[in-house]
């Protein structure tokens, strides 16, 4: 059995087995904590701190976010960069678009003339940046995540997986894909919790005894379209799976989980 094979073994246990009952009890631990402050059922409220002067060079730079002027910190929540983002799209702005994601996925990273900044320097001014945004909305809006993610990869030095999900993350809660599920984050707290899963899967199962499969396949970064077409999969039916019980919201998008499993462990 090939590498390929095995892990695709592996993804078909998953898929049949879901989440652990350890899994399931820790997010509603988790639900019973944040259920106030998330009282839409969506993460929403969910707020990254960021310093705006450190963005200083960076332009376009979003009016919904605070003045690089500003001294001290900012917030901004996933529903502000959505907005933000929904009003460069109308826009066809695709760079405030980015900088608005990439800022929000920083967040208290980005230091002065740090990797942050200096990356998103370098990212938007690189050939060819605004045809790739543009032709990643146009793909998920006409195809899938899958593919709009597929399109991004290595168009744009420095502009790597983890902030391509990001990116089409909030243009998903404006353009609905014309196939598959929504597009998520993912990135490389999220790959380690399904490395995690996959790991213990592979055990029980025989697939992947010694775990080699899902440490290649839910790497730190680099994932294949095929592994990100994978991931949302098994959120959507995950978040369906949490929903059936009594500790999860009914009704409530993969998106929550996925900041549910990025924010808590259960292992």
């Amino acid at each position: 059995m090939s590498r390929q094979d095995q892990a695709d073994a592996v993804d078909r246990e998953m898929a049949a087995r879901l989440l652990p009952d350890a899994a399931l009890e820790a997010l509603g631990h988790w639900w019973s904590k944040n259920a106030a402050r998330l009282a839409d059922g969506t993460p929403g409220a969910h707020t990254v701190r960021y310093t705006p002067g450190r963005w200083a060079q960076i332009t376009p730079w979003p009016s919904a976010m605070a003045l690089t002027s500003q001294v001290g910190d900012a917030g901004i929540s996933r529903a502000q960069v959505a907005s933000a983002v929904a009003d460069a799209l109308r826009r066809e702005a695709y760079r405030e678009a980015l900088v608005a994601t990439y800022v929000w996925g920083k967040g208290k990273r980005g230091s002065p003339g740090g990797s942050g900044p200096t990356s998103l320097g370098k990212i938007l001014s690189a050939e060819g940046l605004d045809t790739a945004l543009a032709r990643a909305v146009t793909t998920l809006s006409e195809h899938s995540a899958e593919a709009a993610y597929a399109g991004l990869q290595g168009l744009v030095p420095g502009f790597g997986p983890s902030f391509h999900t990001k990116f089409l993350y909030f243009v998903g809660k404006t353009v609905t894909p014309a196939t598959g599920p929504q597009p998520l984050v993912l990135d490389r707290v999220l790959a380690r919790r399904l490395r995690s899963l996959a790991q213990a899967v592979g055990r029980e199962s025989g697939h992947d005894p010694a775990g080699a499969i899902a440490r290649w396949v839910w790497r730190d970064q680099n994932w294949s379209p095929h592994r990100y077409a994978v991931y949302l999969s098994f959120m959507q039916a995950a978040a369906d799976q949490a929903a059936a019980t009594d500790a999860w919201p009914s009704n409530t998008s993969p998106d929550l989980l996925e900041y549910a499993l990025f924010s808590a462990v259960w292992t």
